[in-house]
């Protein structure tokens, strides 16, 4: 990747790890259905406002406008409500560090996907270290240490295990234009969600300012926003490639929830942390390239 691409990656890193910093906050008022139908509303009215702004068509064929839709359950519903369920019960750090297993989720799709990258040796060792950098996570759920809950640790992974598929399918809609597609699919995603949320949990009720700003934060800069510059990076670097910006993501969180929520880092934290990493490294081939120019 060049290196405009490489400063993309770690900026939506960045502002991704932010997105579990206003999930903690949202939790404290709000059911995590309505954290999630609060997300995908405002995110879906900021991509429209970008869109009618600068002057974009709309796409009219109503079965692509269905596919759209059930393409913004999968990415955005389903694990948007995933990871503010585990974080009532997992720190925002290591529910972060979970979803740096989104690249090795979309390694292993992507191999039995038609026409998908396959999976080579080295991707099957950074496969390996990645499973294990989350048994190592888990251990304090374990052994009942730490505020992490194992059931929390299962439901990111599931969460993952959509983005995964989400990013293998999104590459058939390359022809729909990108601030369109994040539209559509985020409203999909809306119009499910809403009455879900109201049907479960009621009303929504914010007192605190804070759970006001994170629920604005949180739709328009981790969602309308970052979804516009989503959307046109993917055809250019494939769909593993951009899932590393959940490298970036854990440390952006960790330091986030210990700074301003107070969250206690573990030791299993930061040791799960880097096998998940090493894993990745294997993954994009960086490690192997450098082992082998050791050995010479």
């Amino acid at each position: 990747m060049t290196s405009r691409q490489w400063f993309w990656i770690v900026f939506l890193g960045a502002v991704w790890g932010g997105s579990f910093i206003f999930n903690a906050l949202l939790i404290r008022e709000l059911g995590p259905l309505w954290v999630t139908a609060l997300r995908v509303s405002i995110g879906a009215l900021g991509c429209w406002l970008f869109l009618v702004v600068r002057g974009k068509s709309v796409p009219r064929d109503p079965m692509l406008w269905f596919k759209l839709g059930m393409l913004g359950v999968l990415n955005y519903a389903i694990p948007f409500a995933l990871f503010p369920l585990a974080q009532a019960n997992l720190a925002s750090g290591v529910a972060a560090i979970v979803n740096a297993l989104t690249p090795i989720m979309t390694v292993i799709v992507s191999h039995y996907w038609v026409n998908g990258e396959r999976l080579s040796w080295s991707k099957a060792v950074g496969v390996v270290a990645g499973f294990a950098g989350v048994a190592i996570l888990a251990s304090p759920a374990l052994q009942m240490e730490g505020n992490s809950k194992l059931w929390a640790i299962g439901a990111c992974l599931l969460a993952t295990l959509c983005y995964a598929l989400a990013l293998n399918i999104v590459r058939s809609f390359r022809h729909v234009e990108a601030t369109a597609l994040s539209s559509i699919a985020l409203t999909g995603a809306a119009v499910v969600t809403v009455p879900i949320a109201f049907l479960a949990e009621g009303l929504p009720v914010m007192v605190l300012p804070t759970t006001w700003m994170a629920a604005l934060a949180i739709g328009l800069i981790s969602t309308a926003f970052t979804f516009q510059i989503m959307y046109r990076m993917l055809p250019q670097v494939g769909a593993t490639n951009f899932s590393t910006t959940t490298l970036i993501a854990p440390i952006s969180a960790i330091l986030l929830g210990f700074w301003f929520l107070g969250e206690v880092i573990l030791p299993s934290h930061v040791v799960g942390m880097i096998v998940i990493f090493v894993g990745l490294m294997f993954i994009d081939g960086r490690l192997p390239r450098w082992i082998r120019q050791l050995a010479r």
